[in-house]
C-alpha cells in the first residue's frame, strides 16, 4: 500500500516561505499534503504567519490521528519558525505536551520520514530521547540545545540520518523536501 500522505505540523508565527513551498512541492510529488495542529476543540483554528502576518486555516488535528491513521502518513514534518515553541505548550506541567505525545508515535515508527528544519528542533525539549545520538543540522542560534539533546551536530545546510532528514534553516526548506522525497523514493 503506498502511503499518500506527508503531514507538516502547524501553528502561528509559521515561516510562511517555507508552508507556501511545501503546499504545492509535495502535492506536485503526487502526496496530499495535510497541515496538522492542536485544535483545542474548535472546528479549525486559522493561524498567522511570523513575517507577513498570513492567515493560514487549519481544520486537522495531529491529536486525532491513532496509529492506524498514521499507516496513510509518508513523512512527518516540524517546520521552521515559532511553531514549535507554540506546540510545546502543556497545560498541565506533571504531562508531555500532546504535540510531544505525537512525536513519540511518530518515531517509533521507521516508516514514516520525519524532517525537521530550523527552530522545530524546540519540540523536542521534552522529548529529547528521540534526537539523542542522531546525526542533524540545526539553525545556529539552536547548537547549544542540540548538544543538551545529546544530537550529534553536522554543520551542513541539510544532514539525512536514515528516516531523519534535518535542514538549517527555513531558507532550506527546498533541500529539506528534496531529501524527504529522495528518501521515500528509495523505500
Amino acid at each position: 500500500m503506498m502511503k499518500n500522505k506527508i503531514g507538516i505540523l502547524i501553528e502561528s508565527d509559521f515561516y510562511e516561505n517555507e508552508i507556501f513551498y511545501y503546499q504545492f512541492r509535495f502535492k506536485e510529488a503526487g502526496y496530499e499534503v495535510h497541515f496538522l495542529s492542536r485544535l483545542w476543540g474548535n472546528e479549525g483554528i486559522t493561524f498567522s504567519g511570523h513575517e507577513f502576518r498570513a492567515p493560514f486555516y487549519c481544520n486537522e488535528s495531529f491529536e486525532a490521528l491513532d496509529d492506524e491513521a498514521l499507516n496513510d502518513y509518508a513523512a512527518i514534518i516540524v517546520p521552521a519558525g515559532m511553531v514549535s515553541d507554540r506546540l510545546r505548550y502543556t497545560e498541565d506541567v506533571t504531562k508531555l505536551p500532546p504535540a510531544c505525545v505525537f512525536l513519540q508515535k511518530v518515531f517509533a515508527r521507521k516508516d514514516i520520514v520525519k524532517g525537521v528544519i530550523c527552530h522545530g528542533l524546540w519540540l523536542f525539549s521534552p522529548v529529547a530521547e528521540l534526537v539523542k545520538g542522531r546525526k542533524m543540522t540545526v539553525h545556529n542560534n539552536l547548537l547549544g540545545d542540540a548538544k543538551n539533546y545529546g544530537v550529534e551536530y553536522v554543520d551542513a545546510d541539510v544532514v539525512v540520518d536514515g528516516d531523519l532528514v534535518s535542514a538549517r534553516t527555513g531558507g532550506h526548506c527546498y533541500l529539506l523536501a528534496f531529501e524527504i522525497l529522495k528518501t521515500l523514493a528509495s523505500k
